[in-house]
């Protein structure tokens, strides 16, 4: 016997156990056979087995942890694996770089570095869960906007499940005039300008809305709205607004009376 061995006879278990257990990790973990090589047949296919053992093992770990720090933050991985897309989409249509840096801009400001499936997972909640969510993140919208804020909070609930949020950026226009409205939309954050054909510009903010006037009155749009700012919006479909509408006809009054405004003061331009 070795001299190794010969001192770890005499030695303590734990010693003995802690030279077993190296020896052990050394056949498993580097997936070779250790400090000696093996001598007999036995010894060969107990070191063989020993490397499928541990390699089996050294791949499961690698496996969870790499799962385990993907699920950290999926969503943020959700949101570089969908960007990757948009880069070799560009890149694949040769887009030129101003293009490219808009782009690269709104995925920032629209997703703020994370991703969700909010339609599924909202659509997977039960409608007084949903309904409280969409209450709580439309909170600042309800709390700047007069209109909500002296409505029955029915109307408010209603209005808020039937939004969708949108992103627009500076010099993007969100309405063109002369075109066919199929939404309006109420302002979370930012500054729009309404632009007639007097050019004379009207600014609205935090708390307002615009394209009420094409909706009620089923026509063409009669001014163009242009994003000043980044704007966060919350858009209205047509069909939606007529359905809400339908059952709080007294809404409808409300904004048939802003919109008459407008149009007044259009046409005075």
């Amino acid at each position: 016997p070795s001299a190794t061995v010969l001192h770890l006879q005499n030695d303590s278990w734990g010693k003995q156990y802690s030279h077993a257990l190296f020896k052990a990790m050394s056949h498993m973990l580097c997936i070779g056979y250790g400090q000696q090589a093996p001598e007999g047949m036995t010894d060969v296919w107990l070191t063989m087995l020993s490397m499928i053992v541990g390699a089996t093992c050294y791949a499961m770990f690698i496996g969870h942890a790499t799962a385990l720090i993907q699920s950290l933050d999926s969503s943020r991985r959700q949101y570089q694996e969908k960007y990757k897309q948009v880069e070799q989409y560009m890149s694949f249509h040769k887009l030129p770089g101003d293009t490219r840096q808009r782009i690269h801009e709104y995925y920032e400001h629209r997703y703020q570095g994370k991703m969700f499936d909010e339609e599924n997972i909202l659509g997977e909640l039960s409608e007084p869960l949903k309904e409280e969510i969409i209450n709580f993140n439309c909170r600042n919208l309800v709390a700047n906007m007069p209109l909500f804020a002296n409505a029955d909070p029915n109307f408010v609930t209603a209005m808020l499940t039937k939004l969708r949020f949108e992103v627009f950026q500076p010099g993007d226009f969100i309405i063109r005039e002369g075109t066919v409205g199929k939404k309006m939309y109420f302002i979370q954050h930012g500054v729009v300008s309404i632009l007639t054909k007097g050019n004379k510009e009207t600014k609205l903010s935090d708390g307002s809305y615009f394209g009420e006037i094409c909706l009620l009155t089923r026509g063409r749009r009669t001014a163009s709205v242009r994003a000043d700012t980044y704007c966060r919006l919350y858009s209205l479909a047509v069909d939606n607004f007529n359905e809400v509408l339908e059952e709080y006809p007294m809404m409808r009054r409300a904004f048939e009376t802003v919109a008459m405004d407008r149009l007044d003061r259009i046409g005075e331009e």
